[in-house]
């Protein structure tokens, strides 16, 4: 049973991470189109990533109480919703409607969020990385699919692109038949005897340990970044000629990329440990933030958004698996939710930016500013090593 959740959570994660992509790719293009200002086209993205951080606490709380399994198929109803929405939007043109719209499926992200902690559940302790990693894979998946059913469905309807959401709104269905599938489990029985016998601690003393704070770290500039760029590129590339097949390549390889080194990174953590793994990442990322200086024809942007995606990865599993030795079962809850709201706050606060900032200071102060904010993140975790050790 327990394995068989894994496989179903890495399938979900797949179709989360589809609506996700369909709406990085498509909304700035339509948004541009539609919105009041050319400075607002990144909006209906943006309020995703703010529906996703404020229901980060309450999407936990709220499967504290009801289980994980009515947790995930409530969102994906609600998701469901948002995507039938994002198509009758589209096909009037109403900007404020698409906006609503992707703030309904942003909330999902909440939730797809907590399929890596699920998993973690559903295996030993000392697989945990490895079920973090198997549960990313659906990202793949998703890297995939996603860009090629926003290709491929955009004609379905008489407005362009409104057959890409309508075509979400059918994967949205199928999440719903896989939640089924699965089936609720405590942490593990081994540590919950154990646990029974310790107080739950207050989140603040939670929140001392410095893993807790380097697992936030590079949590928060993992995402923060990674948004950052991704939310700009598109826009970017489209206003400089590029066609939606050139951007969509570079999407769909730039989160191919983000979960591609799934398929090894929970092996890497645990023969080198999460630390070396995560400035693996940080220097990944730097990278990025390097060619996107240098380069704005497409094998830029590709090596830039594939760099991103790699280093991505690495940084946030990392991230997640010392999280994960940060607190008791009972405590797990609260400490995620904490740990995801923090994530998403700075992670909306960057795709808002994004546009902005990419309309009024331009594509070249965007990677100064990320590649500062890599050079931070790195001193900041070595800072802190030997507190880990």
């Amino acid at each position: 049973m327990r394995s068989r959740n894994v496989f179903v959570l890495a399938l979900l994660q797949a179709i989360g991470m589809c609506g996700g992509s369909i709406v990085v790719l498509l909304t700035g293009i339509i948004g541009e189109g539609i919105a009041p200002a050319p400075q607002l086209a990144t909006l209906p993205n943006s309020l995703g990533v703010v529906s996703t951080a404020l229901f980060s606490i309450p999407a936990a709380l709220l499967m504290r109480r009801i289980g994980r399994k009515a947790g995930f198929m409530l969102s994906l109803l609600v998701a469901l919703a948002g995507a039938a929405l994002a198509a009758l939007a589209v096909s009037r043109g109403d900007f404020i409607l698409l906006c609503a719209a992707v703030f309904l499926m942003g909330q999902h992200s909440a939730f797809v969020l907590q399929y890596r902690f699920a998993a973690t559940e559903s295996v030993p302790a000392a697989l945990s990385g490895r079920a973090v990693s198997l549960v990313l894979v659906g990202g793949i998946l998703a890297g995939i699919l996603g860009p090629e059913i926003a290709k491929r469905a955009q004609d379905a309807l008489p407005v362009l692109y409104a057959g890409s959401f309508a075509a979400l709104a059918g994967l949205y269905v199928l999440g719903l038949l896989l939640v089924l599938l699965y089936r609720n489990t405590s942490a593990h029985a081994d540590e919950d005897a154990a646990d029974a016998q310790q107080p739950e601690r207050p989140l603040g003393e939670i929140a001392r340990q410095p893993s807790y704070q380097v697992a936030v770290l590079a949590g928060v500039a993992s995402y923060g970044l990674m948004v950052f760029i991704m939310t700009a590129t598109p826009v970017h590339m489209h206003g400089h000629g590029f066609s939606l097949d050139d951007t969509a390549f570079v999407i769909q390889s730039h989160i191919i990329a983000m979960y591609l080194p799934s398929l090894f990174s929970g092996f890497l953590i645990e023969k080198f440990g999460a630390l070396r793994i995560m400035l693996a990442g940080v220097l990944l990322m730097l990278f990025c933030n390097v060619t996107g200086l240098f380069s704005v024809e497409l094998p830029g942007y590709w090596t830039a958004l594939v760099l991103l995606g790699l280093g991505w990865n690495l940084l946030f599993v990392g991230g997640t698996v010392l999280l994960t030795s940060t607190y008791r079962p009972s405590e797990r809850f609260k400490t995620q939710a904490s740990n995801d709201f923090t994530i998403f706050a700075v992670q909306a606060l960057s795709s808002f930016s994004a546009g902005s900032l990419l309309h009024g200071a331009g594509w070249q102060v965007m990677n100064w500013l990320g590649l500062g904010i890599m050079l931070v993140t790195g001193a900041m975790i070595l800072a802190r090593r030997k507190a880990l050790a």
